[in-house]
């Protein structure tokens, strides 16, 4: 199978050496996401709901890099600097996913890259026909 690597361009790709989405076949592998914008600069502060949802526009627009779409999602990992916000998050992810219902995990961490973020989320996906 081709594996095609995609890059969004921000300079953390090259510094950490990883690329935003890898696809090979009809699997799609997106990184870590925050939110951020396409430079790289936090635009949610303090709000684990509206962090979550910049979040998953994030993964739609790299999905759609891969020529994949949020109904190709099997997989999320959430992960969270509290897991007493959990509720927020899970409203977010579920205002996306609740008609697709991947497999989910959410799990709580020390810290992120920046003590500003809050949540940051991977995503897998696999294409199938569109009917």
């Amino acid at each position: 199978m081709q594996r095609q690597n995609i890059s969004s361009g921000t300079h953390w790709e090259s510094v950490i050496g990883y690329s935003r989405v890898v696809r090979v076949g009809d699997f799609v592998f997106v990184s870590g996401t925050t939110a951020t914008n396409k430079e790289g600069n936090i635009v949610v502060i303090c709000n684990p709901y509206l962090q979550t949802i910049k979040i998953i526009k994030n993964i739609q627009i790299a999905l759609e890099m891969a020529a994949a779409y949020l109904e190709d999602v099997v997989r999320t990992r959430i992960y969270v600097t509290d897991i007493r916000n959990w509720g927020k998050i899970g409203q977010a992810h579920s205002e996306y996913f609740e008609q697709i219902r991947p497999a989910a995990t959410l799990i709580e961490v020390r810290s992120l890259i920046n003590p500003k973020l809050l949540v940051e989320i991977e995503a897998d996906a696999v294409l199938h026909e569109k009917k």
